[in-house]
Formats: C-alpha cells, structure tokens, sequence
C-alpha cells in the first residue's frame, strides 16, 4: 500500500522469548457449532495460565462482538473475519505469548491464509469433530433450530457449507469421548510444543 512503510522493532523475537520464558505458539480449533470448540479452548487456556504460561483465548463470538461486528456472515465476510483473526493472533505471537483460537473457519483456504499469515512453524490446526446431528442435539442456543426454520442465513452445516481438514495436526472426535478425555488429549498434544512436562491428569471443570 502507498504511503505505509511498517518500522522493525529493536526487540527481537528471541529477547521476547527470553523474557517471558516461553514458545509463542497458535492453537488454532475449527468445527461446527455445538462440537466443544469453545469449552475446550476455555478449558486449554485455564490449564495454562495456571502452569505459569502468558496464553490468550480469541473465541468467534467475542470477536463478533466487537472487532468484526460490522462483518456478516457470506462468505466475503467470514474471510475478512479471519484475516483479522490472523492478523491479530499473529500481533499477540510477535509479542510472545502463546494464543488459542476457537473458530468455526468453515473454509480451508481461509484456515491456510491464518497458516500463511502467522507462519507454519508456529501454527497447529485442532480439528474438533463431531456430526452435525450431535452438535444439534447439543444446541443450547436454539440456533440449528433457527437455520432449519430459514430464521437464520449462512448457517455452517445448514444454509453454508463447513469443510473439514484434510490433514490436522489433531483430531479431537468429542461425540466418541468426554470433554475431560478431549482436554487431556489437547494438553498432551499442546505439552511439547510449549516445552511443558507431560501434563498430569486434569479435571474437565479446571
């Protein structure tokens, strides 16, 4: 863009790194709504807070609240959505902390411009799994009901498609397991990449 030229910060990433004491990484859950992307990531994020890590949660809904409220749900505007997502998260991980995402994404291309933007070595897609008629039964929102009624548009998994991954880092099949079992799968998973001992055993509520 004309007239824009981004300044270099006298900090680099590795003093960032010293100073916190930690790997800035980039979890990032996709999935239909109701298949536990958000408890899972709330949960994720409470068990790492309390191992002493700088983490942050970025969750679909919160983000519509405020950052993208002015974005609809086309397709047009859900890639704008997660720009912004990614172009965020990668902010928090230049400043060191490591960051959960919960979002739907419905598009692969759209998870691999976040790939794009933040950089493959610092990006882990969580595939949340579960079929659509589970996540309805899950509903407490009332919102499948709403799409099926033709109240609500665009709705992924209804009115819009959702595309799964070809190929996750992790999947997390939560109609075969408890959110608890799912939780220790993630934190398992996420262990090495933070430099965490493997984790012990943890409560689904903590």
């Amino acid at each position: 863009m004309k007239n824009i030229y981004p300044f270099k910060s006298k900090v680099c990433h590795a003093q960032r790194r010293q100073l916190m004491q930690q790997e800035s990484r980039l979890f990032w859950l996709t999935g239909l709504s109701g298949s536990g992307k958000s408890s899972l990531a709330l949960r994720l994020e409470h068990y790492l807070f309390q191992q002493g890590y700088k983490v942050y949660l970025l969750d679909g809904d919160n983000v519509r609240n405020g950052l993208c409220r002015d974005l609809s749900f086309t397709e047009t505007d859900r890639k704008e959505n997660m720009r912004r997502v990614a172009e965020v998260a990668n902010l928090m991980l230049d400043a060191g902390l490591v960051v959960i995402c919960a979002f739907i994404s419905p598009y692969a291309a759209e998870r691999e411009l976040v790939r794009q933007i933040v950089g493959q070595e610092r990006f882990s897609e969580v595939y949340v799994s579960c079929p659509l008629q589970v996540c309805e039964l899950r509903d407490t929102k009332g919102l499948y009901a709403k799409a099926r009624a033709g109240k609500v548009q665009n709705f992924t998994g209804i009115s819009a498609p959702y595309e799964a991954p070809s190929a996750p880092d992790l999947i997390l099949a939560t109609d075969n397991e408890s959110i608890e079992a799912s939780l220790q799968k993630l934190i398992s998973f996420a262990a090495p990449q933070l430099q965490l001992q493997p984790p012990m055993r943890v409560a689904a509520g903590e």
